[in-house]
Order: C-alpha cells, then structure tokens, then sequence
C-alpha cells in the first residue's frame, strides 16, 4: 500500500487543534487556479500547481520514473485513454486510509464496513452489486483490480453483501446507513432558463448553493446532526451524507418524516402553484426564508429571467387565482417586453396591493412568500433519503461522463465552489508531472502522498479533517458507555 499521511492510530490524547488547518481556504484558492481547466483536455493560463515526484510506481529509481511518466503522458496524449488515467487515479490519489476510517467509524476494521454495501459500474455499463471487503487492504487491492468507472454505496447489512446468496432471503437486511440527500439541477428544469437536463452553467449552480445552505441549516438547528459531509456529484448536482451515529440508525419511517419535514415543493409539472403558504410560517420555515429572499432578485429575476420573456412570465402568473390580474399584467408586460425583471416585479406587487379580491393569501404576503420558496426552495430527490438500501455514489470516484472528482464541498464556503474549475483526471496527472518536472529528486518530497503534489490536495485535507473528528466523537461515545457500564 503507497506511504500516506497516518492519521493518528490512537485517538486518545488527540489535540483537536490540529485540525483547524486552512483547508476552506485552499479549496477557494484552487477554484480560482483551476477556472481554466478544460475537460480531458486542460488549457491554463498559470503554470500548473507546483509538483516533486514523476508519475510512473514509487518502487522504481527516480530517473527511471521520469521516464515512465514520460512514456504513460505520450500514450495518453495519442488515444486519450481514460482507462489509464483512471488506473493513475486509483494508484496514487485515491484516499483510501480515510476513506475506509470514515466508513467504518473505528481504526480497527468492524461490521460498519466489512458488511458495507458497495457497487461498481464497470466499463460497458456492467453493473456488479453486493460487493463488500473485510478491510481496507482488500478494498484496495479489489478496486485497483476492477477499475470502476463508478463506486456506489449502500447499507450496512446483518450479513457480508457478499454472502447473502448464502443465507435466507429473509436474514439479509440492511441495518443502517448514513441519511442522505441527493439534490440534481435536473429537478429545476421548470424554472430555470439558462439550461436543461444535463447540462449546467455557473448562473444556475447558484440553485445548488441556495439548497446546500437551506438543507444544512436545518439538519444542523432543527435536528441536531453534527457530521455533515457535502459532495459534488461529478456534474450536476450535491449529496449531503449525515454521519451522526442516531442518524444512521434511523429506519425507513424516521427517514420519510425528516424528509416531509424539509420538502416544501410539492406537485407535478402540469401544476403550476407548488407551494401554499400563508403569512405565518413555521420557525424553520422562517428562517430558510431568511436564506432565499437575499437570491430571489438576482437569481431568480436577473439571471434566470423568470419574467423576461411570455414563456416564463406566464408560469408565475398563473399561480395568481385572479384571472382579471393575470390578464392586466399580462397585457401590461406584452406591450412593455423590454423592461427589466425587477420592474416587472414591483409591477406584479403593486397590481396585487390595488386588487379588489379579498383573498389574504396572494393579496398581502402569502402569494408573494410562497413564490420565493418555489423558485428557490431546494428541491430533493425524496427516494434517495427514504430508503436505507438506496445506492449513492461515493465521495472521491470520478463521473464517467465528465471525468470530475466528486470533492467534499466545505459549507462555509460554498458560495464560492466552482463545478468547472474541481480536479478532473487528465488535470491530476498534468499536474503531477509538472510537479516532477519542477522539483529535484529529494527525500522529503519524494516521501510526499501524491495527491499533495495536486489540486487534490486541499479537498483530501478537508476530508481528513471531517473524519478525524468523527471519529473523536465515536471515541468519546465508546468511553462514555464504558464508563456507564462501570457504574453499574
């Protein structure tokens, strides 16, 4: 197994402040060095992130090893083969070490993780589930020697996953697993404007910032969960993994009401008001209230053009029960197209205010509050969180259509993430030979992980940080039982 950082085997007596590195901090600073990075094929400005040791195995003496990174770069630049960049990838950046301690919740390996759920898409959409390892070393050797092109987790089960062949149908359930919620800019096809299905620019990843800041202030002061890791899917959208030991205790009916807690959307395409509220909101509600309304103007008018154009300006009308209103200002905006969102808006108000209609729910806040929260509000993917055996892809695999890492997202700074400018394969190996090519053949260096020598690095430092103090607290808990058990 490569020389990694160790993350202390013994966790008593571990000064927390270690942890207060400035990894938030790193991973802006590699959004703004990365912005030019091209998929498969990087284009910078700068000089890629300064790297110490040639790409080819550690085994090798270094001259040989430049030389071997010389030769793999050559092949890749001829046929553009992602399958050796994915071999690259799985070698010498993947965090395995942390990984496994996250997953299994210990040092030591336990069931949390030899009866872990994990599914690989192998190359041609071969789809192999119930895999699962009795401890990292095995993990390892098995993904090194599969090469997904997708990683997937699921529960914990009361038997290995791989064994369940082996016992009744009945005796093979799962028994826990993280909550999860999985939010895709797919779901915002209605009322955003600037792109569709798949695709994503940076004026609608708004829309997931908007969502990772709503979902976790609630997780945190409405439920209490302390371990809340957020990840970029690789394209499209975020997963957020709650971690806490009550949560991943949690059957599938605790799941639903947390998630029936949370959703406020609700209703299909052909309805046009999703949302009904009144004036008085419940706490929670009030406060991610207070989140949206800030986005409302500049997102929702002004980038996404809610009312810019009859298409879209339509779609907010006709949550106005008001016919007669909807046809004024319908006219009034046919004959005035050009003017702005914002003018259109205060039009809307204005012509609400002066209604004859006595309905409180549109006349005064109601209507105007309830469309914020549906043009803002996050909107999840509620089979994803309800069932405990739901697959979902794994931190730090690579999508196999964009060749994006899925990095851990920091939550004090995601206003700043950058989908475009994360790590991508073919920009982890440029920047790890540009670190060879830069650096000269010493010890200290030579013994560096690898993906410290990459725009990796920051996004694997948070994580340690997010595991280390994960596992404090199963400590903490294990002492705390120990010492109950005593007293009795």
């Amino acid at each position: 197994m490569a020389d990694q950082d160790q993350v202390n085997d013994d966790l008593e007596g571990l000064d927390v402040n270690m942890f207060d590195t400035d990894s938030d901090e790193e991973i802006s600073n590699v959004h703004s060095q990365m912005a030019n990075v091209q998929l498969q094929t990087p284009q910078r400005d700068q000089k890629p992130i300064s790297s110490n040791i040639t790409y080819p195995p550690r085994s090798t003496p270094l001259q040989d090893q430049q030389k071997q990174s010389e030769a793999f770069r050559q092949i890749m630049s001829q046929d553009g083969n992602s399958a050796f960049l994915l071999r690259a990838f799985y070698n010498r950046f993947f965090p395995y070490k942390t990984y496994f301690q996250w997953l299994n919740y210990d040092i030591a390996p336990t069931k949390n993780f030899s009866h872990r759920e994990f599914s690989f898409t192998l190359k041609s959409d071969i789809y192999v589930r119930y895999n699962s390892f009795m401890d990292v070393e095995e993990f390892r050797k098995e993904i090194e020697r599969f090469q997904p092109v997708k990683i997937d987790i699921g529960a914990v089960y009361s038997v290995m996953p791989k064994n369940k062949k082996s016992v009744a149908e009945k005796a093979f359930r799962p028994v826990e697993k993280e909550l999860v919620f999985d939010i895709d800019m797919t779901d915002y096809d209605e009322i955003r404007t600037c792109c569709s299905g798949g695709d994503i620019c940076k004026k609608c990843w708004q829309f997931m910032t908007v969502a990772i800041k709503v979902i976790d202030t609630s997780l945190d002061e409405d439920f209490g969960f302390k371990h809340r890791l957020w990840v970029y899917s690789g394209r499209r959208g975020v997963h957020c993994w709650v971690c806490d030991d009550r949560a991943r205790k949690l059957d599938n009916e605790s799941r639903k009401a947390i998630v029936n807690f949370l959703e406020v959307i609700k209703g299909g395409s052909e309805q046009s008001r999703k949302v009904n509220l009144g004036n008085s909101l419940h706490p929670s509600l009030a406060r991610s209230l207070e989140i949206i309304k800030p986005y409302f103007g500049p997102l929702i008018l002004n980038s996404q053009g809610v009312l810019d154009t009859p298409e879209n300006w339509n779609k907010v009308l006709n949550t106005i029960p008001d016919a007669g209103v909807r046809e004024r200002l319908n006219e009034m905006w046919s004959t005035d197209s050009l003017s702005s969102g914002q003018a259109k808006w205060q039009d809307l108000i204005n012509v609400l205010d002066k209604s004859s209609d006595k309905q409180i729910f549109y006349k005064k806040e109601g209507w105007k509050i309830s469309t914020i929260f549906q043009y803002c509000y996050p909107r999840l993917d509620d089979k994803v969180s309800i069932n405990i055996g739901h697959l979902l892809k794994s931190p730090f695999c690579v999508h196999p259509k964009t060749q994006r890492v899925c990095v851990p997202i920091p939550i004090t700074t995601c206003e700043n993430f950058d989908p475009f400018s994360v790590p991508t394969l073919s920009s982890l190996i440029n920047e790890f030979d540009a670190f060879s090519a830069n650096n000269g053949p010493d010890d200290s260096e030579r013994k560096l992980p690898d993906y410290k020598k990459t725009s990796l690095r920051p996004y694997i430092e948070f994580f340690e940080k997010f595991v280390q103090r994960l596992l404090l607290d199963a400590q903490r808990a294990k002492r705390e039982e120990a010492s109950v058990s005593m007293e009795f």
